[in-house]
């Protein structure tokens, strides 16, 4: 079977670094954006998240699942309010997106024990997930436009270690050699 890592990693990596582009202030949030959240980083993680079930692969079946539907719940969570069909429905208050961001960050850190025994790279992906998360968190709470603008440069970050990620996985097996290092941890 194939690998699916790569496509769930380009998912959530592209999706990252567009949207993190938008925090750190180079555009406005826009429907690029959004149906990114929704097509790429939701449905192409879900995806792979069901590929990695295929295998028996419980650790990326159950972090791609999550991070794709995390994708769609942001998306439903930014238009919901805009639908006129549920026009008594409010934008979610501040502490509601701290709350939101906040679990999600502690799902991440948790599952960053999970890599423990994978590569450095795929540790890169969920240590700088963790602490974007913390930091989306820290940004609901306190508004501080600096610190908006420093988490939306880590997030670029971030998804750019995914895009690395999922790019090595693809040319080393495709040419059957390291071509780009993934930093194995000898485990």
């Amino acid at each position: 079977m194939a690998n699916p890592a790569p496509l769930g990693l380009m998912g959530f990596g592209m999706t990252t670094v567009l949207l993190n582009l938008h925090n750190a202030g180079f555009y406005p949030l826009g429907s690029m954006i959004l149906a990114m959240g929704l097509a790429y980083g939701g449905l192409a993680q879900v995806i792979a998240g069901i590929m990695e079930y295929k295998r028996g692969n419980t650790f990326g079946t159950v972090a791609f699942s999550s991070y794709g539907l995390f994708w769609w719940s942001l998306v439903v969570l930014i238009l919901l309010p805009k639908l006129t069909i549920f026009s008594e429905v409010s934008e979610a208050a501040t502490g509601a997106m701290a709350a939101y961001f906040f679990m999600w960050g502690l799902f991440t850190f948790i599952m960053f024990f999970g890599t423990l025994k994978a590569n450095r790279a795929v540790q890169f992906v969920f240590m700088s997930l963790a602490i974007l998360f913390f930091l989306l968190t820290a940004n609901e709470l306190t508004g501080n436009a600096t610190l908006g603008t420093i988490t939306g440069y880590e997030g670029i970050i971030c998804g750019l270690s995914a895009v690395y990620t999922a790019l090595a996985e693809v040319l080393n097996e495709v040419y059957g050699k390291t071509v780009l290092p993934l930093f194995p941890t000898g485990k």
